[in-house]
């Protein structure tokens, strides 16, 4: 076996199709932001433990920093770059920045991802649920309740009033 064999992968990207040759240990992450130039997926731990990398494949959300590209061959990829429909925010983006749902950034577009890939789902009633399924993307400077609004407020959910205390 070769040491730098390089494998066929065909993406679709945002809605283009992408063709690449890589190795079989390139991780989906890295084929995202060395390979396609898509730099908002972003690279946090590299364990799979922040979400920063989160993305949606076949509209299912990922961490792509766990996943080897080989792995997707085929396959729909939907990256924070894909949210948007051309100048048009995704409802998501127009909330977080609505409710300030971000401070520093370098964990939003995995929040953004995450987010959609949550409402997708169709799982989430409440904004305990929103939070418990947003649990696996982490936010160092603490922004929690503000992507929870703003996550709500996109499922249609109603609102806590600030400085309520939830029922027991």
């Amino acid at each position: 076996m070769e040491l730098h064999q390089q494998y066929p992968v065909r993406l679709r990207i945002n809605g283009q199709d992408r063709s690449f040759d890589v190795q079989s240990w390139v991780s989906l992450l890295d084929l995202l932001r060395e390979r396609a130039g898509l730099t908002g997926t972003k690279k946090g731990c590299d364990h799979g433990q922040c979400g920063a990398c989160t993305v949606l494949v076949g509209g299912k959300r990922i961490n792509s920093c766990l996943t080897l590209a080989v792995m997707h061959d085929g396959h729909e990829v939907t990256t924070v770059e894909g949210l948007a429909d051309g100048e048009r925010l995704h409802p998501l983006q127009r909330a977080f920045i609505d409710h300030d749902a971000f401070q520093c950034g370098y964990c939003t577009p995995g929040q953004l991802c995450s987010a959609a890939g949550l409402i997708a789902e169709g799982q989430a009633g409440n904004r305990d649920e929103v939070r418990e399924l947003m649990s696996g993307n982490l936010c160092r400077c603490g922004a929690y309740p503000q992507i929870a609004d703003a996550v709500c407020e996109v499922l249609g959910l109603a609102q806590a009033p600030a400085g309520a205390k939830a029922a027991p």
